[in-house]
């Protein structure tokens, strides 16, 4: 297996491109970010260049983090803030290489968000163009209360529904466990639709080699039905983020 640093995460504690080199180092095969809008992407493109790691997505703006918003795309009435950050983010996607772009929809509900989230996606999908890959990810009840998209069958509707081949599904594990059990299943089942793959452990978001899911099983499930792109660690390490490891060497 290859695995992926989510570095929101994952050495936040130091500056941007100083975890780029330290996950190259740690043996990561890739990474992946969260807001990296404060790192000016030259210095980002240059440490990913340095060390040879694709950076393989971030995500849209949240809007007010103090208000406690949590993703612009899904919001009625709130279109232009949405498409603005939309731009912001594959304007920095192409300037660092990123392959992806996590589109947060945000705290909303009813008819009318799910049509401001779809017109905001096709929107997206328009700015990915053939290089890119929009990716929307269910968000699970109990972390984040509100949240628009929170299963897999909601996320497959949308998706079917846009018919758009760049739009996918983020399958976090740890999110769909929370919400919908079944793992191995689930992700057969999404797999036509999967853009990306994260994991942690449920329920306490930690390393991948502690709590009730069986992560050998469920790797061995995943490379079995061919997926072959690095999986995203985005754990929340108990101390500092070297000393939460031991589990790449096991699943490697």
């Amino acid at each position: 297996m290859r695995f992926s640093a989510n570095l929101g995460f994952l050495w936040n504690d130091r500056l941007l491109p100083d975890a780029v080199r330290v996950a190259k180092a740690a043996g990561f095969d890739a990474v992946e970010v969260h807001w990296p809008y404060d790192t000016p992407p030259s210095e980002l493109a240059a440490a990913l260049a340095e060390t040879g790691l694709p950076l393989l997505g971030l995500n849209t703006r949240r809007g007010d983090v103090g208000a406690g918003e949590m993703g612009l795309s899904a919001l009625p009435g709130r279109e232009a803030e949405a498409r603005a950050a939309i731009d912001e983010a594959f304007s920095y996607a192409a300037q660092v290489g990123a392959g992806a772009v996590h589109v947060m929809a945000g705290k909303a509900e009813g008819e009318e968000a799910r049509q401001a989230f779809l017109a905001n996606l096709a929107y997206a999908s328009e700015r990915a163009g053939p290089e890119r890959i929009v990716l929307i990810e269910p968000l699970n009840t109990y972390d984040v209360p509100g949240y628009f998209l929170s299963t897999t069958r909601q996320a497959a509707s949308l998706i079917e529904e846009l018919g758009l081949s760049n739009v996918k599904l983020m399958f976090d594990c740890y999110h769909v466990q929370i919400m919908e059990g079944d793992l191995t299943r689930r992700f057969e089942a999404c797999l036509p639709f999967i853009g990306h793959i994260q994991f942690a452990s449920v329920p306490d978001r930690g390393p991948p080699d502690e709590g009730e899911v069986a992560y050998g099983h469920v790797f061995r499930t995943i490379r079995a039905l061919g997926w072959d792109l690095p999986l995203g660690a985005e754990y929340k390490p108990k101390g500092p983020t070297d000393d939460s490891l031991g589990w790449l060497e096991i699943y490697r």
